[in-house]
């Protein structure tokens, strides 16, 4: 006679609670690992001891080897609880006290006469830390202003200066796409965008067009950039020379994403070409080697 096998619910509850997870925490969106003694599900609110203090945070996923090994150096900590009617009372409060010390830091930078921008005041939910985020094109001196704030706050004030991307991050809250901004919700850091990656994607090169709410080259135009570069290796170089069915003619363009080329045949008309119809490449463009200009020889 065999043995019953153990269902799936005995299996759940014999299953350890707890473990690590992925928390995103902040103003910043900072990812941090933290433990927890029970089990946690997407999307719940915790409050959670971090190197910075207690705060609140989301939780994303579980702290697999695999998730994170796409992290660099994350913060660790601890969960405490998860968010109870409690805490959103005194979440809701402290929203209200930050906009008041927004408020006066703005005031004291003005009196203090300080050459920088207030774009944001974070208060940690333990009470443990305000940290002022600011714009400024050069060195500022803020001791004499974090010593009024410190005293009129009552706590631990930390100045943090940010650029026009993490700005964004801070204050931005819907893109041209008519989604939320991705750089306050899944990325969680800002990834370089250059203007070749614009053209490789035949995007408009309107700066209106192309700029995120941070005035910078927007965040998505480096998504489906590398999926370009791989397609864009498929096809025959621009200036060669393929042969089709139908006779030769010269590469003048590319279509990426459909893998057709822009050719010239020989009889002068321009045809686009399906990547699979092409036989041969009969003739690459010739590299033009830069000439070296000749060094003055020592008299």
């Amino acid at each position: 006679m065999t043995s019953k096998e153990p269902a799936a619910s005995e299996l759940a509850e014999k299953r350890p609670a707890g473990g690590r997870y992925i928390v995103r925490c902040g103003a910043m969106r900072t990812l941090c690992i933290l433990k927890s003694q029970q089990n946690l599900r997407y999307g719940a609110r915790v409050i959670g001891r971090t190197p910075r203090g207690v705060e609140m945070g989301e939780v994303l996923c579980e702290a697999t080897p695999q998730a994170t090994s796409l992290l660099e150096s994350p913060p660790e900590g601890q969960v405490m609880r998860q968010v109870s009617a409690v805490d959103e009372n005194e979440l809701a409060h402290l929203k209200t006290k930050a906009e008041q010390e927004f408020q006066t830091c703005k005031r004291v930078i003005a009196e203090c006469q300080l050459e920088m921008q207030l774009v944001d005041v974070e208060h940690i939910f333990g009470g443990e830390l305000i940290v002022v985020y600011y714009l400024a094109e050069r060195r500022v001196d803020f001791r004499q202003l974090v010593k009024r704030l410190a005293s009129d706050f009552q706590t631990r004030v930390e100045m943090r200066q940010i650029g026009v991307r993490d700005e964004a991050r801070l204050l931005a809250d819907y893109g041209d796409c008519g989604k939320p901004v991705c750089c306050n919700t899944h990325l969680s850091k800002m990834p370089p965008v250059s203007m070749k990656m614009a053209k490789l994607q035949k995007a408009t090169l309107d700066p209106s067009k192309i700029s995120g709410r941070c005035g910078r080259l927007k965040c998505c135009l480096r998504y489906e950039y590398d999926t370009y570069e791989e397609l864009k290796r498929e096809l025959p170089p621009i200036g060669s020379e393929i042969v089709t069915a139908e006779g030769r003619a010269k590469v003048l363009g590319h279509e990426i994403l459909s893998q057709q080329i822009l050719a010239q045949t020989e009889d002068h008309r321009r045809v686009l070409v399906v990547l699979a119809d092409v036989l041969s490449v009969s003739k690459k463009p010739a590299k033009v080697a830069k000439q070296k200009k000749p060094q003055d020889k020592d008299k």
